[in-house]
């Protein structure tokens, strides 16, 4: 049965390694770690159905070959990290696809985490309140727990009755998954920021709203962001060993 599957396994795994090549040779370092782990595995997948020996043997030094890399980038990491010197940036090109929320955030989104910040100036739009509810989901589809959310944003002094009963609502909803909204409001806040426990730090230009509007109700990255194309911005991605606490 698993011979069946070889072809579509050997696909998947070209697939993700040469992503995690691009995204290598692009220094999206965490990002082409995730990448690297993933289709090692699918690869010792395949090697686990082959029954041809040569092959056998090609895909062991493959999976060699992927697993020194990735621990170079781990090692390579980890000194950054201790340095407090690590910084990666990702630019978004105007226009540009496959950068929904998933593909942005998945990467730093583990190692025990359970406490996210997210300071944004501007959760006063449907759209805007759309935006932090999908990243919201995002965070609870991922593999950590996180117990509490905390969001810094401004008052919309005009519509000020539509903000609060949106966040109330997000906030309800949060509450049935069993996790905790905690909503402050500042008049001087401008920088967007979202910074997760587990030590990463990442800082969007546009904070959460880099989408751009829809062609239309029926039009292709409606519902998937990853085919939503994006406003022209740049993310910063930072870690540190000193992360707040509540």
């Amino acid at each position: 049965m698993a011979q069946d599957f070889l072809p579509g396994m050997e696909s998947s795994a070209i697939s993700v390694l040469k992503r995690a090549v691009e995204l290598d040779q692009s220094s999206r370092l965490q990002e082409s770690l995730v990448c690297y782990q993933e289709g090692i595995q699918l690869l010792i997948d395949v090697l686990k159905a082959v029954k041809d020996e040569s092959k056998k043997v090609h895909y062991r030094e493959k999976i060699k070959g992927y697993m020194h890399r990735a621990e170079q980038i781990k090692d390579h990491m980890n000194k950054l990290k201790e340095e407090g010197k690590y910084h990666e940036q990702v630019k978004i090109a105007d226009n540009s696809t496959g950068f929904s929320y998933e593909s942005l955030f998945k990467p730093y989104i583990r190692d025990g985490l359970t406490e996210v910040w997210v300071e944004d100036p501007y959760v006063r739009h449907v759209h805007q309140f759309y935006n932090f509810l999908r990243f919201c989901e995002m965070v609870l589809k991922g593999p950590c727990k996180v117990k509490t959310i905390h969001l810094l944003t401004s008052k919309d002094e005009e519509r000020s009755s539509q903000q609060a009963s949106a966040l109330a609502e997000i906030k309800q909803s949060l509450q049935s998954q069993n996790v905790c909204l905690d909503i402050q409001f500042s008049s001087t806040i401008h920088d967007r920021e979202i910074r997760f426990n587990n030590g990463w730090i990442i800082k969007i230009g546009r904070g959460l709203d880099y989408f751009k509007k829809p062609k239309g109700r029926f039009s292709i990255g409606y519902c998937d962001y990853d085919l939503r194309e994006c406003h022209e911005t740049t993310v910063d991605i930072f870690h540190t060993k000193h992360t707040k606490t509540t």
